[in-house]
């Protein structure tokens, strides 16, 4: 309600609609673009609907190592869905514009996925801190319960992180500018091109996002400083082999996220540079939720046997 009733009102005075400029207006390159947004897309949605419905079916697979990651690859979904769909759309009709609500919608669920993936990772490494550190009271610990109310609060989180700065954009008047550099809707260009006063909000995003990434991160490092010192006090090579390896993939992840969330917000050079950023975005769509599946199921033997249990019983269905 508060959307249209913003979008009324900024009929009388300001843009109701954007235009997206993309990556590129070489024909050519967009050609490109298209086909390896879309086999990235689809790489992305396969491999992680695989390992949902994977955790689903297989009964192996119901600890809650592999709850946390059906709803990781949920999420992954999602955030790629919330962005690179329109973008191929845009492409392949050349219909640059989005309206202001579709703008607002799409900044919504992509920080919404975002802010929540941060979290979420901080209670995997916490789900793999009390299996490592504390496996006798694991079970007890991680019991169905608990780990519904972990993913709960993961999402109240994500929703009260970006609560604050969405509302304070919701206020932002746009004058002459409706073009945005950029192949989404996201916070940092809109900022650039409105035409009331920004500093507070500027202050408020940057504040929400060090604050998540900050919070999170410990929550990572501690747990894992704990799990790095409970393997080295086990006795044999094997032991420790094992307990790192079911931590590898997480960990992975965990690299792959922060490393690319630093590059962005703490690299002085991909905020001034434009293109950079709009490039690394891309790249953290496409490339991160397509990777995820294959690193946990190439580094996952629970995850490669569920998956040949699941297409022997297809094959076997289809030759009655």
């Amino acid at each position: 309600m508060q959307i249209g009733q913003k979008s009324s009102v900024m009929k009388n005075y300001t843009v109701t609609t954007f235009i997206l400029m993309g990556l590129t207006d070489d024909p050519e390159l967009q050609v490109l673009i298209f086909i390896f947004l879309f086999l990235t897309y689809m790489l992305s949605v396969t491999g992680n609907l695989t390992i949902i419905a994977l955790t689903f079916v297989d009964p192996h697979l119901k600890t809650p190592m592999y709850f946390f990651l059906q709803n990781f690859s949920f999420l992954e979904v999602s955030f790629t869905t919330a962005c690179i769909p329109r973008y191929l759309y845009n492409i392949a009709t050349g219909d640059n514009i989005i309206t202001y609500n579709a703008c607002v919608i799409q900044v919504f669920f992509t920080d919404l996925f975002a802010v929540t993936e941060f979290f979420l990772l901080a209670a995997m490494s916490y789900d793999r801190y009390v299996a490592i550190c504390k496996p006798l009271h694991y079970v007890t610990i991680m019991n169905s319960k608990i780990c519904r109310r972990h993913i709960f609060c993961c999402w109240l989180a994500g929703l009260l992180v970006i609560m604050s700065p969405l509302s304070l954009g919701l206020n932002l008047k746009f004058c002459d500018l409706n073009v945005i550099d950029h192949f989404l809707c996201d916070a940092s260009p809109l900022l650039k091109i409105a035409c009331s006063d920004t500093w507070f909000m500027e202050k408020t995003v940057l504040t929400c996002a060090v604050l998540t990434v900050i919070l999170t991160f410990m929550c990572v490092v501690l747990s894992y400083t704990y799990i790095i010192k409970t393997i080295l006090g086990f006795p044999s090579a094997q032991q420790r082999i094992k307990a790192f390896s079911t931590c590898s993939s997480h960990m992975i992840v965990v690299s792959i996220t922060y490393g690319a969330c630093m590059f962005i917000y703490m690299n002085p050079t991909a905020k001034e540079e434009v293109t950079v950023n709009k490039v690394v975005s891309l790249l953290i769509f496409s490339i991160s939720p397509m990777l995820n599946p294959f690193i946990y199921t190439l580094r996952n033997k629970q995850v490669k046997k569920a998956f040949n249990n699941s297409i022997k019983r297809i094959a076997s269905f289809l030759r009655k």
